[in-house]
């Protein structure tokens, strides 16, 4: 029958499509099916590469952990709810989403818990849980030496992802390959003996060494907490340069954290603690500063050794005078004296002498205003302002370290510079990455960017400096056996509408050792120490001379010998302040304290050689609290005249001034005030303000002359005239 051939013929050729669209158009989606069905292909993690310190010791590594791994159509139907039970129990895990997951038709590989320690690994392996349970290797990053270097090396997340630091920035250098392994199944999803035919091995990750010594390390970050400890300080920064290349050898921001245990839930708090100040915040550098004006004044020219310089207390600039920290004046003083009295006077005159055009030339040839190029993450640039818009007063504030903000890493750059011979590095940290192969991958760049000054002007500046802590305000950093150089700073700090914050200081100290031929320079800074004695000689000072005295004999760097008479200092802790000084003082040593009451700590500490006229910084546990002892600090009075009592109130609140207004209902603006516009007043005085309206002008109609309108008598207060501003410098301790 033909409609029965018919029939036959078009059930042939639709079986005939199927086949055509099963075995050519959709083979290589079945084969893939088939093959997930017969197979499984397990991810093999490649190790992240590990960073280590200038002479090989691993500072971040990797753990050998493991991961817990299932195969849900591997398990049978009766043994889920064990496997849930006892993988939830074992791994802290949510049972009914491990349960969904296992029921799951369509999840042919879950991952249930990743970095998990080889005893519950063990543990689970003895459970005996089926061939749909399997414990896989896996990575988990390790810092042997806990906070050491954290904010440098950073931390990853669980995935060994970089998150902060090194581990981020150099992420795509030290992440690996990950590799596979596939193996034939029975029917039931489990492994069949000796059935893998593929394996390809993961790539593991480039391996980092970066410059940083790790025992240099150690004695900045130990030098750094005791720091804050003894001067009951908000934090405190350092670093360590190899001034011969740029190297960075130990670089420290302290508080910091354990990047094994980073604290995660408190976002704000790890951002905080992260961030690594020394190449992150700008600051006023104060009198350090006053290196790099040294440098560029003896380099150009304009002063020299035997030049003079008179200081009566300020300064006199554009008709405003710009007062010396040291309000009774240094007198008639040569260059190096002036520079071991860190006298302000004298820098002013030589930023003025060389010209906003010549001193900025060699600003910017020290590298300020712009980043290092350390390759260390988040680098500041600092805050140099536009020599088109800086006048001779603020030059002359330059000159001697405000109205410029620099990062401490540019500052050590700097001076590295001025007394290595001149020459400007490349800061870095990274020293060379290289493959898992054994390929390298990337070296340091170690060549000089640029001569900044000449051999001849770095010895003149190294012997000025030299001479600052043999006979000036950096005595605290001598140290027995060693020429060491360097310059003290005492930095005034600004609040978040950029005024002065009263009480608040950065007390620094700069050296570099040794003085006639230097290897390294050390930075410390200490931010908002709270003890009556706040100069850089006796807060940062005493650190920076504990940590050379560390690092040179560590580095092979031989004593001299110098002729300096060392003394053995003795125990005074328990004894009465009297007592104290009167024992120090038998032995040649001088004593700085803030209370008079029993001694519980002395730095340094008894048993230390000190050179001979050296200071001991003795402390009571009283330290701040005393405020009788406390030196003034001095704040400048706003100008009120015309403002209503809310502004006034505001503008003398925001400098620290309390207001006392007359009368005690305001009302109108202010008339008068009891301290003259841009005179220095103590901080928290109560200043006097006189309200009301101000007196209307007299109404002389015209054209015909007439009884002019009465004069309406002015209120009765203080004379309201203010003198011309004389603007005043705030006070910045310096000892």
């Amino acid at each position: 029958m033909p409609w029965l051939l018919i029939i036959f013929a078009a059930l042939f050729f639709i079986l005939a499509a199927r086949v055509f669209y099963l075995q050519v158009i959709d083979s290589e989606n079945l084969q893939k099916k088939a093959l997930a069905q017969w197979t499984r292909s397990t991810a093999l993690s490649a190790a992240r590469g590990v960073i280590t310190d200038r002479n090989g010791i691993e500072l971040a590594v990797n753990a050998p952990v493991f991961k817990i791994v299932v195969w849900p159509q591997s398990v049978k139907s009766t043994e889920r709810e064990r496997v849930a039970n006892e993988l939830s129990e074992l791994l802290g895990v949510d049972r009914a989403r491990l349960l969904e997951r296992l029921e799951s038709k369509t999840i042919r590989e879950y991952v249930v818990k990743r970095q998990v320690d080889r005893e519950t690994a063990d543990r689970i392996s003895s459970l005996q849980l089926g061939g749909g349970v399997g414990i896989a290797t896996d990575v988990k990053r390790y810092y042997p030496y806990g906070t050491l270097l954290s904010q440098v090396l950073g931390f990853t997340n669980i995935d060994s992802a970089g998150q902060s630091g090194l581990e981020l920035s150099l992420n795509k250098y030290l992440t690996g390959l990950d590799g596979k392994m596939v193996a034939d199944t029975d029917r039931n999803g489990n492994l069949l003996a000796s059935s893998v035919y593929e394996y390809i091995d993961p790539v593991n990750g480039d391996k980092v060494r970066i410059t940083v010594d790790k025992y240099f390390q150690s004695y900045l970050e130990n030098a750094l907490e005791e720091a804050i400890a003894v001067n009951n300080a908000k934090d405190a920064q350092g670093i360590i340069m190899d001034v011969t290349d740029g190297s960075v050898m130990a670089i420290s921001t302290k508080p910091d954290f354990d990047p094994n245990d980073p604290p995660r839930t408190d976002l704000e708090l790890l951002a905080e603690l992260s961030r690594d100040r020394v190449v992150t915040d700008a600051y006023e550098p104060g009198s350090t500063f006053k290196i790099l004006t040294l440098a560029a004044a003896l380099d150009s020219g304009v002063t020299d050794l035997g030049s003079g310089f008179y200081c009566n207390g300020g300064y006199v600039v554009n008709g405003e005078r710009i007062k010396c920290w040291r309000h009774a004046g240094h007198g008639m003083q040569t260059l190096t004296e002036a520079a071991e009295n860190s006298c302000n006077v004298c820098f002013m005159q030589l930023a003025l002498s060389m010209g906003v055009e010549k001193f900025y030339d060699y600003l910017y040839a020290f590298g300020l205003g712009q980043s290092t190029g350390s390759g260390l993450p988040g680098e500041g640039e600092g805050i140099v302002t536009h020599q088109k818009y800086v006048r001779d007063n603020d030059l002359a504030r330059i000159g001697f370290g405000q109205s410029i903000a620099v990062t401490p890493i540019q500052l050590a750059s700097a001076v590295s510079a001025a007394v290595n011979g001149g020459l400007l590095y490349t800061p870095h940290i990274i020293s060379e990455i290289v493959a898992d192969d054994g390929t390298v991958v990337y070296t340091a760049d170690t060549k000089p960017v640029r001569r900044v000054i000449s051999e001849e002007t770095s010895e003149k500046v190294r012997q000025i400096l030299e001479s600052v802590v043999e006979n000036g305000t950096g005595r605290n950093a001598k140290i027995e056996g060693y020429a060491v150089g360097g310059k003290t700073g005492t930095a005034q700090k600004y609040d978040e509408y950029g005024h002065v914050s009263a009480g608040s200081y950065i007390c620094s100290f700069i050296g570099f050792a040794p003085a006639d031929e230097p290897k390294y320079v050390c930075l410390i800074l200490v931010d908002e120490p709270h003890v009556g004695s706040v100069f850089g000689s006796t807060v940062a000072a005493p650190y920076v001379r504990r940590v050379l005295s560390e690092i040179l004999p560590y580095a092979g760097i031989q004593r001299t010998d110098r002729n300096t008479s060392v003394v053995t200092l003795p125990d005074v802790t328990g004894m009465s302040m009297d007592d104290a000084v009167r024992t120090l003082q038998a032995y040649g040593v001088s004593a700085v304290y803030e209370a008079d009451a029993p001694v519980t700590l002395m730095v340094p500490a008894a048993g230390q050689t000190v050179p001979a006229g050296s200071s001991v910084l003795l402390y009571t546990g009283l330290e701040g609290l005393n405020t009788e002892t406390d030196e003034p600090y001095y704040v400048q009075m706003p100008n009120l005249m015309g403002m209503t009592a809310l502004q006034a109130y505001d503008a003398l609140r925001a400098v620290g001034l309390t207001l006392d207004p007359e009368p005690a209902d305001p009302y109108g603006v202010v008339l008068s005030q009891s301290v003259y516009a841009y005179e220095l007043v103590e901080y928290g005085t109560s200043v006097k303000v006189w309200f009301g309206y101000p007196t209307p002008t007299p109404f002389i109609p015209t054209p015909e002359p007439a009884t002019p309108a009465p004069e309406t008598p002015a209120p009765e207060t203080p004379a309201a005239e203010t003198p011309a501003p004389e603007t005043p410098e705030p006070e910045t301790p310096e000892p």
